[in-house]
């Protein structure tokens, strides 16, 4: 007997967004979008495109994924970030997973990255596997401000198609983004101690980490191979390092 399948994902004005990550698993048994008080029309898109919509206030990336997840009623749990979207070729792989017994209870998906409309191949950015597609009950997002990660323990697997990640279609979006990311970051670094007061640990967080960040992925893991996409991919990246040190100090000074 084939396994039913709830969608869940987290929204705060995605308007522009939601409808291709919606269109791409109307195939799935439930689809819940948890909102946080967007001022667009993500829940009208939602309800219009069939989806079960909850309002919950923001209670950080861990958390409110996690809600989401408790809201899903099948037996299997697909998050979705809103930019992102299935492949048919992985919406095909995992219907038939599902339809016959899986041998796992959870499974990475090999993300696409487009950064200013272009794929990025390098760098780490792909294949770039995540663990999204799990057994209810099996795995749970840590509770952290930003960059939560997946916790499961067990045998896992890789599917074969893609998740494509729409992540950022100009400069704009992405520095506004890095910006909001580093000062959540920097929460974390000082609730590690991490605070970058002495001198030595204030150069290498703030000036010599990013440094050498940048020259490991743009050059030992052939970044540069990505255009001048990559090249600014990279730097920026480097950036978002640095900021969130040197905002961890500012904070603590």
């Amino acid at each position: 007997m084939a396994k039913t399948l709830s969608v869940a994902i987290i929204t705060k004005d995605e308007e522009t967004n939601l409808p291709r990550t919606l269109q791409s698993v109307l195939w799935a048994d439930e689809i819940i979008v948890v909102d946080c008080g967007s001022s667009d029309r993500t829940v009208e898109i939602a309800q219009d495109l069939g989806a079960k919509v909850f309002h919950e206030p923001w209670r950080g990336f861990g958390k409110q994924k996690n809600f989401a997840i408790e809201k899903c009623a099948s037996e299997w749990v697909l998050s979705l970030d809103a930019d992102e979207e299935v492949s048919p070729e992985l919406a095909a792989e995992i219907r038939l997973l599902l339809k016959n017994t899986p041998d796992m209870e959870a499974y990475f998906l090999p993300r696409k990255n487009f950064f200013l409309g272009r794929w990025v191949r390098r760098g780490g950015y792909w294949p770039d596997p995540k663990l999204r597609l799990f057994r209810k009950g099996s795995a749970w997002f840590e509770e952290r401000a930003v960059h939560e990660t997946i916790c499961f323990s067990g045998a896992t697997h890789t599917l074969k198609g893609s998740l494509i990640h729409h992540a950022y279609p100009s400069l704009e979006i992405y520095l506004a983004h890095m910006n909001q990311y580093s000062s959540l970051g920097a929460e974390q670094a000082i609730a590690k101690g991490r605070t970058s007061r002495s001198t030595p640990a204030f150069l290498w967080n703030v000036w010599i980490n990013p440094a050498a960040t940048f020259l490991y992925n743009y050059f030992f893991r052939l970044g540069f191979l990505d255009g001048r996409e990559g090249f600014l991919l990279h730097l920026y990246h480097s950036a978002y390092v640095s900021w969130k040190y040197a905002k961890a100090w500012q904070a603590c000074r």
